[in-house]
């Protein structure tokens, strides 16, 4: 808990020295890049526009799997902005000396939930014990893997905890990253599936069967880092912005829980 308490005051002392600057001084001509995780795109597409209508320049973002995501940026794709839907690819990233340490921040949080297609009838339950895997029949689970996508990854420590993964292991649907898990459920080519709650709500065609107990997956925290050496005045304008009252807002309308200590 030390550690973590002394990176949250590192990270509040870096976002103070991104204020000093007048965010009000004319934005370099090129666009700040993010690398997103799928699961926020809403959010950070609407980030963008924000950033735009302020005058401080483009925005642009690539949204994929944090592990995907990681891996690019490891490999030295051009990007300022990181955002990863958990700690696990942020610290991979940071081990590697790929992020500016001091500007790490914890942005948001989420639910992870059981969704199936609107119109099913299909009851389901995040419970030790429940059938599971008889009630999807023949039909399958659709995951973002586990292996490279924090929704998958939680999705796996979930059932596991309730005593449900081996049943439906053979059952998987692996993709990409959560918003391909959803985009499956909805095309009623997967019976259920696991999903951020955010994804769920955001889409008419998937309702959401079941939530799973915070306790049964570690904490859903999306974390936010400036790259290496892409840190400067509009990669700090953009990081601000991203921590302010406003992303916190824009975050809570589309079902994030806001984490970050939001900038005035």
């Amino acid at each position: 808990m030390g550690g973590r308490k002394a990176r949250d005051v590192a990270a509040v002392a870096f976002v103070a020295t991104i204020l000093w600057a007048n965010p009000t001084h004319a934005a370099r001509a090129d666009t700040v890049t993010i690398f997103a995780a799928a699961s926020t795109n809403l959010v950070i597409s609407a980030v963008n526009a924000l950033y735009s209508e302020k005058g401080y320049g483009g925005a642009r973002a690539s949204f994929a799997s944090s592990g995907s995501l990681a891996q690019q940026i490891v490999n030295g794709a051009p990007v300022d902005v990181f955002v990863s839907a958990n700690t696990r690819w942020m610290d991979h990233v940071a081990e590697l000396g790929a992020i500016v340490a001091e500007s790490r921040v914890s942005l948001a949080s989420n639910r992870l939930v059981l969704i199936v297609p609107a119109a099913s009838s299909l009851e389901l339950a995040a419970e030790p014990g429940f059938p599971l895997a008889e009630r999807l029949g023949d039909g399958r689970l659709a995951i973002a893997d586990p292996d490279h996508a924090p929704a998958g990854a939680y999705g796996k420590a979930a059932l596991e905890s309730l005593g449900l993964w081996q049943g439906v292991a053979g059952k998987l649907a692996r993709t990409q990253d959560t918003r391909a898990a959803v985009a499956l459920v909805e095309r009623g080519e997967a019976a259920a599936g696991l999903a951020y709650s955010t994804d769920a709500k955001s889409n008419p065609r998937v309702r959401i069967a079941a939530t799973f107990p915070a306790s049964t997956h570690p904490q859903i925290r999306y974390e936010i880092a400036i790259v290496a050496g892409r840190d400067d005045g509009a990669t700090r304008r953009y990081f601000a912005l991203l921590t302010s009252p406003a992303a916190a807002s824009i975050l809570a309308t589309h079902g994030f829980v806001a984490l970050a200590r939001p900038t005035p």
